[in-house]
């Protein structure tokens, strides 16, 4: 079985597949210090719990938090008895292009977006992904990606707005019921869910301008519930799509190893 690790800035998510579906997923908050002996007593213990027998024997792992790789390597090697594949190192290969300027490193949350995307639903893709960042992947029909934005997260402007002005409080978003405020907290809720309902729409607007076709616009990422509610904003909502790129690009590689 295939144990895909996730390692978001604020939450890593683990999930084994058994070449058909995933049959448990878990998440933990990503920290730097956390060692293999920890993540594999904690991995082990879930398994117990929810008597998951799982013969893990690949694993394959996407991180935008550098430092936590070498613990996930490790765990790799001592518990499981294999070498992981790190999305973003030159032995994992991608089942698509990369078509940025030269020099520039791309997130592997991206790529593998990216790839989950054109498997699922082909080309000419925008791939928003509400995470720690609002992200914007473009995928050409080809399925290589090309670029795309990126943009401050939901809840990372409202813990600065929260932070930068002492009068205002935290509050958690969500879907107001009017857009006039008639309290503070309805006020702030309000400002940033309509505020990044239009952030996404005109995003995706200009990117569909720029490319001059049709493009579907594909929401993931824990967010991307709440502003599906907004109708016509999406295309299409996918709950684990880097998830899914993952087992897509092991199976690239498993195909294609030489």
């Amino acid at each position: 079985m295939l144990l895909a690790i996730d390692c978001g800035n604020t939450n890593t998510v683990f999930s084994i597949w058994n070449g058909v579906d995933f049959v448990a997923t878990w998440r933990t908050a990503t920290e730097h210090q956390r060692t293999a002996d920890q993540y594999y007593v904690w991995l082990s213990t879930l398994m117990a719990f929810q008597r998951i027998e799982a013969n893990i024997t690949d694993v394959i792992i996407s991180s935008t938090v550098p430092r936590v790789v070498f613990n996930l390597r490790v765990l790799s090697d001592r518990y499981f008895n294999c070498r992981p594949l790190v999305v973003g190192k030159p032995e994992c290969r991608l089942p698509v292009d990369v078509r940025v300027d030269e020099g520039t490193a791309v997130g592997p949350d991206r790529l593998v977006n990216t790839v989950a995307g054109f498997d699922l639903y082909g080309g000419d893709l925008i791939v928003v992904d509400f995470g720690t960042a609002t992200t914007f992947d473009v995928v050409a029909a080809d399925g290589a990606y090309i670029g795309g934005a990126i943009a401050p997260g939901v809840n990372l402007s409202l813990q600065a707005l929260h932070e930068a002005a002492a009068a205002l409080p935290h509050v958690d978003i969500t879907k107001p019921q009017a857009v006039v405020g008639t309290n503070t907290v309805a006020c702030m809720q309000s400002g940033v869910f309509w505020g990044y309902v239009g952030l996404v729409r005109e995003i995706c607007s200009q990117i569909r301008a720029e490319r001059d076709r049709p493009m579907k616009i594909i929401s993931t990422g824990g967010l991307a519930p709440l502003f599906q509610q907004t109708e016509a904003l999406f295309d299409a909502y996918v709950d684990e799509l880097t998830m899914h790129g993952l087992t897509v690009i092991h199976k690239y590689n498993r195909d294609n190893s030489t």
